[in-house]
């Protein structure tokens, strides 16, 4: 009787789906999986006291701070430049709107390391802003400028498709009936692009604390100066710290996990608050 069961069972499969299923986890384990247990084990294998030696290392403690600086600064500048811009782009339709966009969408073609060589030589101690009192090349100014380039458009690519698709026709009642702007914005654009605006700070802040072409390139590396928590990961690995690099690593993959806890948590909350 089991058995004519399980046949009956094993012959309905849809053996399309199973497999394409099979195939999705497999390359995920491989990419993703796979790789964080590793960095874990390796972090972890020699115990736990071992990892809090690294995090007491005062270096370590100097490239957290400026990550988190960096990253702190350059999230509400460009969470407020990119819903100005979404906003403009998706309401406002005029004659070079098209290469507008396209210019905003330069940070993604761009490497990053062109970008870090750009700022160079436009602020570097010979460059054509080389004159300025301000010391940003080799200094945390000229970090965060980088870093607020490469992460110039995310915000203002996510929020602007939702914004279109939602329309102006709720903003303008608003506004008919007496609304005043920030009204307008808090109690009627804000939750229609609630998710968008989410992702695109998420992204935005991913992409703040991990970049590392631009800021190797404007930074120097100088080691407690201008050394931000990846750079000290490349940096200890060529010098055969391992252990160090690793357990670097697991702090920014824990930023990550709390930055994506976070997000779960907000979700909640908005859904729960949700009609």
């Amino acid at each position: 009787m089991f058995s004519d069961w399980f046949c009956s069972k094993f012959q309905s499969l849809d053996w399309k789906k199973f497999a394409l299923v099979a195939i999705a986890v497999s390359y995920l384990a491989c990419l993703l999986f796979v790789p964080t247990v590793a960095l874990f084990y390796e972090a972890f294998h020699q115990g736990f006291a071992e990892f809090l030696g690294i995090l007491s290392q005062t270096d370590f403690i100097k490239a957290l701070q400026l990550t988190l600086l960096t990253a702190g600064i350059a999230l509400p500048v460009n969470t407020g430049f990119g819903l100005c811009a979404a906003w403009f782009l998706a309401r406002r339709h005029f004659l070079g709107r098209s290469l507008l966009i396209s210019v905003l969408d330069l940070p993604f073609s761009i490497s990053p390391v062109v970008v870090g060589l750009m700022l160079v030589l436009l602020y570097g101690d010979r460059g054509w802003l080389g004159f300025l009192p301000l010391k940003i090349i080799f200094a945390p100014p000229g970090i965060v400028l980088a870093t607020l380039i490469v992460t110039l458009p995310f915000v203002a690519r996510e929020v602007m498709p939702v914004l279109e698709e939602s329309g102006p026709t709720e903003e303008e009642s608003a506004r008919t009936l007496g609304a005043k702007p920030w009204q307008v914005f808090w109690r009627v654009t804000l939750p229609n692009i609630r998710w968008g605006l989410l992702y695109g700070v998420l992204l935005t802040n991913a992409r703040a604390m991990g970049e590392f072409g631009a800021v190797a390139v404007v930074s120097g590396n100088i080691v407690g100066k201008t050394q931000t928590l990846p750079l000290f990961v490349e940096e200890t690995y060529k010098n055969y710290q391992t252990e160090a690099a690793f357990g670097a690593s697991t702090i920014l993959a824990l930023l990550a996990v709390v930055t994506l806890v976070l997000k779960e948590v907000l979700e909640r909350k908005t859904r729960h608050k949700a009609p």
